[in-house]
């Protein structure tokens, strides 16, 4: 492994089909006005994996029928055990079809992914992470940024910043958190309004809400729900009263994780890519949930959280 004077530097490819038959990942990808999208939903997925947009680069994306290929650079260990465990645990691929969905417009976009690094198949061998890990670095980047990739980095990173003046003018009750709770916005370095919020001191990526941070929810608030509804009603129309009471009584029957599960739900399909962890980690904290936010962000408190 490196030394320790050494910078930490591996490669990895990421291979990408669809298994739906009428949507062709290489043919969106191609596609002059669908590209972006799908390069902003690869973007937001690693960011998602490695917990910082820095985490891993992009250096091209291959276009191979059926195969959409991602060529990895990682350039800290640390980043890289933090996305295979997020590969191996289907937190990637969950991840990276709920930012197709979101920025494609479409419907859910089923996918298949393997991981490569040389010759190495590393799907049987996930379990053995130092294995992968020294795959992985054995396997140094044989080029450099695609000028494709930078040109795709700054457009987004124009768009965010277009967009986030935007909903700074027009979107006043739907901002995520108040100002105290997170550092200002970074212009150009961001794919959503507010790239990063401070949590006990520590800086976290703003990401949008995951299936599995859906679940944990559901799973860990218990009775205290329908406190964190009210919170996140603030900012939230969809959850404006008499909602959550109504929620309460639909699936009374069906226990307080069904209807933790229902309220975030018409709160994330509300929100869209506003509905972002850190307007959850808000109102959580609000509510004294401290160790299901420390959950959340994989800070793994064993604290009781209801």
């Amino acid at each position: 492994m490196a030394g320790s004077s050494s910078p930490w530097i591996g490669s990895a490819y990421l291979f990408l089909q669809s298994t739906c038959k009428s949507i062709a990942l290489p043919a969106l990808y191609e596609s002059s006005q669908k590209k972006p999208g799908v390069f902003k939903a690869l973007k937001l997925a690693l960011a998602d994996s490695t917990g910082s947009m820095n985490g891993v680069d992009m250096l091209k994306v291959h276009c191979s029928h059926p195969h959409l290929i991602v060529q990895l650079k990682f350039c800290k260990r640390e980043s890289c055990r933090r996305f295979l465990q997020s590969y191996r645990e289907g937190t990637l691929q969950k991840s990276l079809q709920s930012h197709l969905q979101l920025s494609l417009a479409t419907s859910t976009v089923p996918l298949e992914t393997e991981l490569k690094a040389g010759s190495e198949h590393l799907d049987s061998v996930l379990k053995d992470e130092d294995h992968c890990l020294e795959c992985i670095y054995r396997e140094k980047p044989d080029r450099l940024r695609d000028e494709e990739i930078t040109e795709l980095e700054e457009s987004l990173k124009s768009l965010t910043v277009h967009q986030s003046i935007n909903n700074n003018m027009t979107v006043k009750d739907c901002t995520p958190l108040s100002p105290p709770s997170l550092p200002p916005s970074s212009p150009g370095s961001s794919l959503s309004p507010q790239v990063t919020f401070i949590f006990q001191g520590q800086e976290f990526v703003n990401r949008t809400l995951l299936p599995d941070d859906h679940q944990k929810f559901a799973k860990l608030v218990s009775k205290k729900w329908k406190q964190v509804g009210r919170s996140l009603q603030k900012s939230c129309r969809a959850l404006r009263d008499p909602v959550i009471d109504s929620l309460a009584l639909e699936y009374e029957r069906e226990g307080l994780y069904e209807q933790a599960y229902q309220m975030l739900l018409r709160f994330i399909q509300s929100e869209g890519k506003k509905a972002t962890i850190a307007r959850l980690i808000s109102a959580l904290e609000e509510n004294g949930l401290i160790s299901l936010a420390e959950e959340l962000l994989g800070l793994h408190s064993n604290e009781d959280c209801s």
